[in-house]
């Protein structure tokens, strides 16, 4: 106590002052020590709003971007709920079943059933049985392994003697039947093995007259003729040849053309060989048919 009363006393009064210096700015920092954890509450108020304001915006994006997938999906799901067309499958002509069919050789049958379908609707039911082609009328057919003038040799073995008896003009003995002028060529350089000393005329239309054709055939006497239904035809209206003296017909059946085509499946063809068909039956007494 007596060391209490002895100290100054200004000395305490300089103490206390420093006290209540600390304790005021102990006072002093302690509002600003209150004050952080409201302005982190707000800051984390704020980043809540804008995170909450963000997420829509994404979920408006992906919604977007969801809308226009659908969209090109759509188009989609409308082509393939549309039935499909069909593709049309293609007619087949007669050139396609030819191509695609093998070469058969000829036989009588092929050339009676053409001629009954063609002149059921044009011909009375006399005239057809008039014009129907019996058995006895064919020659032996071709079998697709003879050359012309061997397939001749086969079915004319008296070739020599058939030539020298036949003096007629505007006649001929053997007429071969083709489908084109470049064909008749083809088939007159084939009979060089068979003709001997044969006289052989063509008779097609290109490039050649009928009155020229007339002529030649009055000029001597022909033994073959070779060409067109439609020229021969013509030859025989026009009474340029005669068809009495005619013996053997032999018909270039099995060939075709690039088209794959025989003579009777052209139909401007098939009408002029059906008309000098019916010619020959009606005015030759007596000829064999082969189908070369």
């Amino acid at each position: 106590m007596g060391d209490d009363l002895g100290d100054e006393w200004w000395t305490h009064e300089g103490n206390s002052g420093d006290s209540g210096a600390e304790e005021a700015t102990v006072e002093t920092t302690l509002p600003t020590d209150k004050t952080t954890p409201a302005a982190d509450k707000k800051s984390e108020k704020r980043k809540r709003v804008t995170d909450k304001d963000a997420k829509p915006k994404k979920k408006k994006k992906d919604d977007q971007k969801a809308a226009t997938v659908s969209e090109q999906k759509e188009p989609d799901v409308e082509k393939s709920s549309q039935p499909k067309k069909k593709r049309k499958k293609k007619k087949k002509t007669i050139e396609d079943v030819l191509a695609a069919s093998e070469p058969k050789p000829g036989c009588p049958a092929d050339l009676q059933s053409l001629v009954t379908k063609y002149f059921t609707d044009k011909r009375s039911v006399i005239e057809q049985e008039e014009l129907q082609l019996q058995d006895s009328c064919f020659l032996t057919c071709n079998d697709l392994t003879h050359s012309l003038s061997s397939y001749l040799k086969q079915i004319c073995p008296k070739w020599a003697k058939i030539q020298k008896q036949h003096t007629e003009k505007r006649s001929a003995v053997l007429l071969i039947v083709c489908s084109s002028a470049l064909r008749t060529i083809e088939l007159i350089k084939q009979l060089t093995a068979f003709k001997g000393e044969a006289k052989v005329l063509k008779l097609f239309a290109k490039h050649i007259k009928v009155e020229e054709q007339i002529k030649l055939l009055q000029k001597g006497v022909t033994h073959i003729g070779v060409g067109t239904p439609g020229r021969l035809n013509a030859l025989v209206e026009q009474e340029g040849l005669n068809l009495q003296a005619l013996r053997y017909v032999v018909l270039d059946w099995n060939w075709r053309d690039q088209k794959h085509r025989r003579m009777v499946d052209i139909p401007e063809i098939n009408a002029d060989f059906m008309n000098l068909l019916e010619k020959m039956i009606r005015n030759c007494t007596e000829f064999k048919i082969g189908l070369y």
